[in-house]
C-alpha cells in the first residue's frame, strides 16, 4: 500500500519557494513523487496551457487522471479537442457534470442564468461538481499562470488550496503567453481551434466571446459584467465576485 504525504501549507509554502525557479517538468516530477497515486489533472481543453501540462504529463506519467469540467455548454471545438487527445495519447478524461442538468436548473433558478446571475451558474456547473470530483485526491494540478489576470498574478507554483481542501500545484505560474506557444508549436501540442477565431480565452458559450486585435485577451468572457472568477481559484471564504452590470461605456473586464 502506498503511504499517502500529506504536506501542511507551512510545508507547501517552503517548497514553493524551492521550487520557484524550477521547470514545469521539475515542478511536476516533485508533485508526482508526493502525491502519486492520489493527484489529478484539471484540464480545461479550452485553454493551451492545460494542455501542455497534459503533453508533459503523458511522457512522466500517462496513466494519471485527467478531468475536465463538462458545463453542458461547451463549444463543439471543445468536445472535439477532447476527442482528439484521447485518440492521440490513448486516455478517456474524465467529463465532471453538474447535478443539474441545464433543462432542471432553468425550472429551479430560471432560464438562462448565466444571463442574470453568472455567479450562481458558475458555483451550480463548476465549483459544485469541482469538488466533488477532487474527493479522495491530495493534490491537484492546473494551468494556472500569473500573466493570466491580475487576479493569479501572486500564484505559487505549489500552493494550498483552501477552497477545495487540497495541495494545488500550478507548473506554469512564471510562464508568459509566449513560452506557451512557443511549447505547443514545438511539440505539436493538440490546442482548441477557437483560438484561431478570436478566442484566447475559452469556457462556456454562453458567456464567451471572440475579442478584437489589441483588446484585453479575457475581454471576452462574462461580457457586461464585472466578474473576475468563475469561483474556481477563489480562497476559501473569499467568495465569488459579484457579478454587476456595467455602465454601456465601461470598459469590458472579465476572468480567465
Amino acid at each position: 500500500m502506498t503511504m499517502r504525504m500529506k504536506l501542511t501549507p507551512d510545508d507547501l509554502e517552503r517548497a514553493a519557494r524551492e521550487l520557484e525557479y524550477c521547470s514545469p517538468q521539475e515542478i511536476l516530477t516533485w508533485a508526482l513523487a508526493i502525491y502519486r497515486p492520489h493527484i489529478v489533472l484539471a484540464c480545461s481543453f479550452g485553454g493551451p496551457s492545460g494542455m501542455i501540462l497534459l503533453d508533459m504529463l503523458m511522457q512522466m506519467e500517462p496513466t494519471i487522471p485527467v478531468f475536465y469540467l463538462d458545463t453542458g455548454l461547451l463549444f463543439p471545438e471543445t468536445y472535439a479537442l477532447v476527442a482528439e487527445v484521447a485518440q492521440r495519447y490513448g486516455i478517456a478524461p474524465r467529463p465532471v457534470r453538474p447535478q443539474l442538468t441545464l433543462a432542471q436548473q432553468a425550472a429551479q433558478y430560471g432560464e438562462a442564468l448565466w444571463a442574470r446571475d453568472p455567479d450562481r451558474c458558475c458555483e451550480l456547473r463548476k465549483v459544485f461538481p469541482q469538488r466533488e470530483a477532487l474527493k479522495g485526491f491530495d493534490a491537484w494540478i492546473t494551468g494556472l499562470r500569473r500573466d493570466q489576470a491580475v487576479t493569479r498574478r501572486t500564484i505559487a507554483v505549489v500552493e494550498w488550496d483552501s477552497k477545495f481542501g487540497l495541495a494545488k500545484v500550478n507548473p506554469l505560474a512564471r510562464w508568459a503567453e509566449r513560452e506557451v506557444w512557443r511549447y505547443i508549436a514545438i511539440h505539436k501540442v493538440p490546442y482548441n481551434r477557437l483560438h484561431q477565431r478570436g478566442y484566447p480565452s475559452i469556457g462556456c458559450t454562453p458567456c464567451t466571446g471572440p475579442v478584437a486585435p489589441g483588446e484585453d485577451p479575457r475581454a471576452g468572457r462574462w461580457s457586461g459584467f464585472a466578474k473576475t472568477e468563475c469561483g474556481l481559484h477563489t480562497k476559501e471564504g473569499q467568495g465569488l465576485v459579484h457579478a454587476v452590470e456595467k455602465p454601456a461605456n465601461e470598459e469590458r473586464r472579465n476572468d480567465g
